[in-house]
């Protein structure tokens, strides 16, 4: 009994860590596209369905899906809307799953290819070529997933009809509609243990193929793991804003609903699941196939059926989920993605990616601002001047908190590719805030130009302003480019940027020194060269992001 219990748990212990390799390997190769599909995610709420979709057949686990949605919104990159959208389309999209396991891993003998798979992938392990590690690790992970599937298979033993075990189940499955919550709860708590629906549905899905239960029993535990699924995203959220709490609550209310109108209709719409499928639903060896079937219709009809509710779901959870005194706050806070046994190295780079065009903007807001301040001298400074201090305050906040996460992200299993990439992105953090420092000391000169009531020379507005449009196309430059490859002509384009810059600088000081040769007032000309240095410096910064954009791949 006690070598059964530990051969279930090794064969359980293979399939996922097959699953993880596997997952990994499809986010290094996928990661540049998923960043492509993040993007439409903002369109409208069938896209963000197609988004959850398709992301969740890439990475294979609707947890990291639903842990990288709960993320986004706590960084404020997704509204709470949105990521309703894409959690509904991670339900249809861990459905991809299940048909590949139940298909692949109990038509076929997988025994016989499993090993032959990882015989092929093991020496693209060992390459030196970036693709040809990850497609190894894709094939290892894949011919570990389906060998772990067949120990399961194994080391679950086939009960006869007549049998001790399958007679006490039966006590069980004659109850009615209290059967139904047994084996619902019996699939949440399950879902739970192990960490992964995937997993979790394999089990059923075997004990199902050796007769351990039938096909209704089945259905209903599968309900219950659409439940248990949810338990990684509300992890996930606990500590993070009211959105992101909001997003992981609605989650688990989607599912949570969609069990419930099913299960009025659950014995019907079984029935209708046999009727529908295309191979002969009474034969005991398609009994997988029938379980996928009903996961994928039931995902579907409960996507279709609450589409069109989604504001309102988004209302229900908001009137659930009042905000805390710390939401209110203006602390920023960066949490690393982390989903138990599935980990998301590619995602976490990718909410890296969106928070550092976050700070670009935040940056391009306070130079944008100072000029607005720069060119009405005779406006009350206070609040542009406290609204700047905040934003810098919160581009510090945004240094340490990216440095810290992009440090967790190089103890990752990462590519050579993705640790320059780390490194890089380090490098231009600390480059965004310096520029922010920069802005914020502009700031403190107009303030005191205000307050010492100093008049510029004449020119001193067509000067600053002409110069800032320089300064202006570097910082355009560089966030149209975020987190993206430099091609050589643009960062050429950015040299030439900075040498007019330092032309333009040399230009206006010996115009300055002329100036206070001839009498003009000292403290003025001080205060405008040194608006010039830090000029300067914003151009200095910017070409070093140039420089570190250049080396990300």
């Amino acid at each position: 009994m006690i070598a059964q219990i530990f051969g279930l748990l090794g064969s359980l212990g293979v399939f996922l860590y097959g699953m993880r390799v596997m997952s990994d390997g499809i986010q290094k190769v996928a990661g540049s596209k998923m960043q492509s599909i993040l993007n439409y995610m903002t369109k409208n709420r069938f896209v963000a369905v197609l988004t959850g979709f398709v992301i969740t057949a890439l990475v294979q686990s609707s947890s990291a899906t639903t842990v990288m949605v709960v993320s986004f919104v706590n960084a404020s990159l997704l509204s709470l809307t949105q990521s309703i959208g894409v959690i509904m389309g991670a339900n249809i999209g861990t459905t991809v799953t299940t048909w590949i396991v139940s298909f692949f891993g109990f038509k076929f003998k997988i025994a016989a290819i499993a090993l032959p798979i990882i015989g092929i992938g093991f020496p693209f392990v060992l390459s030196k070529s970036n693709k040809k590690r990850d497609f190894g690790e894709i094939l290892v992970g894949f011919g570990l997933l389906f060998l772990g599937l067949s120990l399961l298979k194994d080391a679950v033993p086939y009960i006869n009809p007549d049998s001790e075990v399958l007679a006490s189940l039966q006590n069980y499955t004659d109850l009615g509609f209290i059967s139904f919550l047994i084996f619902v709860f019996v699939g949440t708590i399950l879902t739970i243990i192990v960490q992964s629906s995937s997993a979790a549905m394999a089990i059923t899905v075997t004990m199902a193929y050796k007769g351990w239960i039938d096909f209704p029993t089945a259905a209903a535990i599968v309900l219950g793991e659409n439940i248990g699924t949810t338990i990684t995203a509300f992890l996930a959220s606990i500590g993070t804003t009211v959105n992101a709490r909001r997003a992981a609550r609605a989650h688990l209310l989607f599912n949570i609903f969609g069990v419930i109108w099913i299960a009025i209709i659950f014995k019907y719409f079984t029935s209708f699941i046999l009727s529908i499928a295309p191979w002969n639903s009474s034969l005991q060896e398609n009994l997988p196939l029938n379980l996928s079937l009903f996961h994928t219709i039931f995902n579907i009809l409960n996507t279709v059926v609450f589409i069109a509710f989604i504001p309102q779901l988004s209302l229900l959870v908001k009137k659930m989920i009042k905000p805390k005194e710390r939401d209110l706050a203006t602390h920023y806070k960066l949490q690393y993605i982390s989903t138990g046994l599935q980990e998301t190295p590619q995602m976490n780079l990718i909410k890296a990616n969106n928070e550092i065009s976050e700070m670009a903007n935040i940056i391009d807001k306070m130079f944008n601002s100072f000029l607005n301040l720069f060119n009405n001298p005779e406006k009350k400074m206070g609040n542009q001047v406290e609204e700047l201090i905040e934003m810098e305050d919160l581009t510090d906040q945004m240094q340490r908190e990216l440095t810290r996460f992009l440090v967790e992200c190089s103890q990752e299993n990462l590519d050579e590719k993705n640790v320059r990439n780390v490194n890089a992105m380090m490098r231009i953090v600390n480059e965004l805030e310096h520029i922010g420092d920069s802005c914020l000391k502009l700031t403190y000169l107009l303030q005191r130009r205000y307050d010492k009531k100093l008049k510029l020379h004449p020119k001193a507005f067509e000067e600053i302003n002409v110069f800032s449009e320089l300064i202006q196309q570097f910082i355009d430059l560089y966030k149209d480019t975020i987190n993206e490859h430099m091609e050589k002509r643009i960062l050429e384009l950015a040299f030439k940027l900075e040498s007019k810059i330092n032309q333009s600088r040399d230009q206006l000081k010996k115009a300055t020194r002329k100036r206070l040769q001839s009498g003009s007032d000292v403290n003025s000309e001080l205060l405008y060269m040194d608006l010039l240095k830090h000029f300067e410096h914003i151009g200095d910064n910017s070409l070093n992001i140039s420089q570190a954009l250049r080396n990300i791949y």
